[in-house]
């Protein structure tokens, strides 16, 4: 997050045409065992908000991630960003 004159900006990541980022998590993701419920619930435990649509949404490269959810899915499958963005 950035604060920007006291209010706080939401930063996203684009994901390019491709929806790399997406593919990339997702092939992590099931390469750990991990289902995306379960990492729903691991990131909510966390305090950050995703939703199982939301984070299917992000695996087919539909919708941008945020910078926070980012973060998270890295920590919790015990991956770097560089894994992650490439």
């Amino acid at each position: 997050m950035v604060r920007s004159r006291g209010a706080i900006v939401i930063q996203k990541i684009k994901q390019d045409k491709n929806g790399n980022i997406g593919r990339n998590i997702r092939k992590i993701r099931l390469a750990k065992g991990i289902g995306q419920t379960e990492l729903v619930r691991l990131l909510d435990l966390q305090g950050i908000s995703i939703t199982r649509e939301c984070l299917v949404k992000i695996e087919r490269g539909m919708q941008h991630v945020y910078v926070q959810q980012l973060k998270g899915i890295k920590d919790e499958l015990g991956t770097s960003y560089e894994e992650l963005l490439k």
